[in-house]
């Protein structure tokens, strides 16, 4: 666990010094979020439907929800790490936003006055609360909450860069503290673990996270290409790039996003079922039941 969360840390800086940090990084940003003006009039209504899903009042509704789900199930330490997974997450993003500073070195002249805008506050949400679900799931129906806790997240992180609002390094480092702060977490529930509980090797949901980790590794390797393909024309003058440039940037930015989230996904449903493993009356039930 402490490895994974350093891991994820380590990789966020990497992306913010590369992305906000270099011209180059912030050069291939720009070509991927210019590139969402292709076919933006076909999909605003549904990337409209899903940003507007999240808000601060979803935010407090969800936790809300995550938090009584886990003391149904008289995991009161669980409702406490979840619950404080969403608030860390949510508060680093934040913090973060504020005290980054972006050089300006003229790539992207019309939106520099804004400043800073890594990582993304949306996906932060999205994906606070998907992980969080997927923690408090009952291992039977886990493996379904955490496909769609990847899709969802991945969803969120794609809208906000088809909508303009963000470059794909804002989602994707959201998605990266998210992690951080879900393997930090499962990290203080091993460590709290108590002798009434029984690990269940069939709770591993072992086919759903090679879906998610073959997946998000397929999409990653897809998004890199693009990246290396991108970053081979980024010396053409912006205004020259013609559609099909400007959609292979867009895809593979939209592609690293989707399969950040599919691998953050699948590094916490890895060791779940070690992490919160099941009550020694409840797996004896289900041996005998």
């Amino acid at each position: 666990m402490v490895v994974l969360t350093g891991a994820q840390i380590l990789t966020v800086v990497v992306v913010w010094r590369f992305a906000v940090g270099t011209e180059q990084g912030q050069l291939l940003d720009t070509i991927a979020l210019n590139g969402n003006s292709i076919g933006r009039q076909r999909i605003e209504g549904m990337v409209g439907g899903v940003l507007d899903a999240v808000s601060l009042l979803s935010l407090v509704a969800a936790t809300a929800v995550i938090g009584f789900i886990a003391l149904i199930r008289r995991r009161l330490l669980l409702a406490v790490v979840t619950v404080g997974l969403i608030v860390g997450a949510n508060v680093t993003s934040q913090a973060l936003k504020y005290f980054i500073e972006r050089p300006d070195f003229g790539v992207d002249p019309e939106r520099e006055t804004a400043g800073n805008s890594l990582p993304s506050g949306h996906t932060t949400v999205a994906a606070s609360v998907a992980i969080a679900l997927v923690m408090v799931l009952p291992p039977r129906v886990r493996g379904w909450g955490a496909l769609v806790g990847a899709g969802y997240a991945a969803a969120a992180g794609v809208a906000t860069l088809s909508a303009g609002w963000h470059r794909p390094s804002d989602s994707v480092t959201a998605l990266l503290i998210v992690g951080a702060w879900a393997t930090a977490a499962s990290f203080v529930l091993l460590l709290r673990q108590g002798d009434d509980m029984e690990v269940e090797p069939a709770d591993g949901n072992r086919r759903v996270f090679s879906v998610l980790a073959i997946g998000g590794l397929v999409l990653l390797l897809a998004a890199a290409i693009a990246i290396g393909w991108t970053d081979g024309s980024r010396t053409t003058p912006m205004p020259e790039f013609d559609r099909r440039q400007l959609l292979v940037a867009y895809g593979g930015s939209a592609a690293g996003i989707a399969g950040t989230a599919a691998l953050v996904t699948a590094l916490v449903l890895l060791t779940m079922h070690r992490v919160v493993p099941r009550h020694t009356v409840d797996a004896a039930r289900r041996r005998t039941g």
